[in-house]
């Protein structure tokens, strides 16, 4: 990672909440870094995470919601995953959930709500471009400042749909 941040990027993500802070306390004395957890995060791991990252790309629910504001010690930079392909087997909420989510969050002051998250279907690329581009179509109809979509096999569709935070670890192990 040292060298990806030499090449000029203070952005970094991790999947998992103990790579995260792995990586994190590594890189201490790197202290412009902004953190994303891009990854699920469960409940019961909120106390350990929330106060240690900048960005959550993976808000789900007010019960995480809740907890969030339990924990949090500053407003943090919040995006809504939505799996708009609709499959039971992804995370996210369905896009006929967003509505309910956003309005049960606006009560938490420790939820800063940026923007939207998802992700596109595994080797389909014509059916991630059409879920690329419902996302950007939703972040213009809601005014978000941000969408999080696109990684390393489909960041190219993602670019093309705007996309402000891209997910591209794979395509990086070669520069690591």
């Amino acid at each position: 990672m040292i060298k990806i941040y030499h090449l000029g990027l203070r952005n970094f993500g991790e999947n998992y909440v103990n790579d995260l802070l792995t990586k994190k306390q590594s890189l201490s004395h790197l202290n412009d870094i902004k953190w994303h957890l891009i990854g699920h995060l469960q409940t019961n791991k909120v106390k350990k995470i929330i106060n240690e990252i900048d960005y959550l790309h993976t808000l789900d629910s007010e019960k995480l919601a809740k907890e969030i504001q339990k924990y949090r010690q500053m407003p943090l930079n919040c995006l809504i995953q939505l799996n708009l392909e609709e499959n039971d087997q992804k995370s996210g909420i369905f896009i006929n959930q967003l509505d309910d989510l956003m309005k049960s969050i606006e009560k938490y002051d420790k939820i800063n709500l940026i923007g939207l998250m998802t992700i596109g279907t595994i080797n389909d690329l014509e059916k991630t471009e059409t879920i690329f581009k419902e996302l950007a179509s939703l972040k213009s109809k809601y005014s978000f400042k941000v969408i999080s979509m696109g990684m390393s096999q489909d960041y190219e569709i993602a670019l093309k749909y705007h996309s402000d935070f891209l997910r591209i670890g794979s395509l990086f192990k070669e520069v690591i």
